[in-house]
């Protein structure tokens, strides 16, 4: 596979920003003249960090470029800091990620790079954090994928919260208060996009939603605290999702090398004939 890091300045983010693309390599007995004189639209996954990670995590803590290279699939990473894929205007001067991963490189990499935009061709997917932006985005634009992975993830019922949450001492409820304050208080976050299981509830059973997979390693406490609610929601209002739950992983980087793998096969994506010596 060819690796290429990009950095480009971003109008979203108001900053320069890098990104890691991985493209199948040509095959040995192509010849090179002729086969990068050929317009391809590969089909592409855009593939989501966690919190504390940035663009070369999936690259560096599993073997996603092999994986990649034995479907003959295009992998987009961006780096999102700690911004849960969403758009903070009012930090420094503003960083727009949700904004940015739509507007900004969705066509850029169209644009630039052998990349199909059909919705056929695309599919999205990210770990822990990554998770809630893929659910997020994935369910507030379902015309753009085919399919999504959340991968140690799940949304969460934001109906009965209270101040009193936020003083809980829950690992989310810090974070969980920014987000509300950045989206304008409570009423407007919970009518955004960030309050994903919202916008399932409005989209199940209308056909327009990619197919969903949520994953999650059994012994992962704090995210299977969330999903099992969400997976008995699901059930009740006709969510159409496969749900892959493994023994014997908690919220670890072994658990999302299998988990990716096992996204490469929910979406579809065929193995090629291919060297891989």
């Amino acid at each position: 596979m060819a690796l290429l890091t990009m950095n480009t300045e971003s109008k979203f983010l108001r900053s320069n920003q890098a990104f890691t693309v991985i493209l199948p390599d040509m095959p040995r007995e192509d010849d090179p003249e002729e086969f990068y004189s050929q317009r391809r639209e590969l089909p592409v996954v855009w593939l989501l960090h966690g919190t504390f990670g940035d663009h070369t995590d999936w690259v560096r803590k599993t073997n996603v470029e092999r994986y990649a290279a034995r479907k003959g699939v295009a992998v987009v990473m961006p780096s999102g800091l700690n911004s849960n894929y969403s758009n903070w205007s009012r930090f420094m001067l503003g960083y727009d990620m949700y904004d940015y991963l739509l507007h900004e490189l969705m066509p850029l990499v169209y644009n630039w790079l052998p990349i199909s935009s059909r919705r056929e061709d695309n599919f999205l997917a990210g770990l822990s954090m990554g998770g809630r932006g893929t659910i997020k985005i994935a369910a507030s634009n379902p015309e753009r994928f085919a399919a999504a992975a959340v991968l140690s993830a799940s949304p969460r019922d934001f109906s009965d919260l209270t101040p009193e949450f936020f003083r809980s001492g829950d690992v989310f409820a810090e974070r969980l208060e920014g987000m509300v304050e950045n989206a304008g208080g409570l009423e407007a976050f919970l009518a955004s996009e960030e309050n994903s299981w919202r916008v399932l509830d409005e989209q199940a059973g209308t056909g327009r939603l990619p197919r969903l997979l949520f994953a999650s390693g059994a012994d992962d406490d704090y995210v299977m605290t969330t999903l099992r609610p969400f997976r008995a929601h699901a059930e009740e209002i006709g969510l159409d999702a496969t749900f892959s739950i493994r023994d014997g992983f908690t919220h670890e980087w072994d658990f999302w090398d299998l988990a990716i793998q096992e996204a490469f096969e929910f979406f579809g994506l065929p193995d090629i004939d291919i060297d891989m010596a």
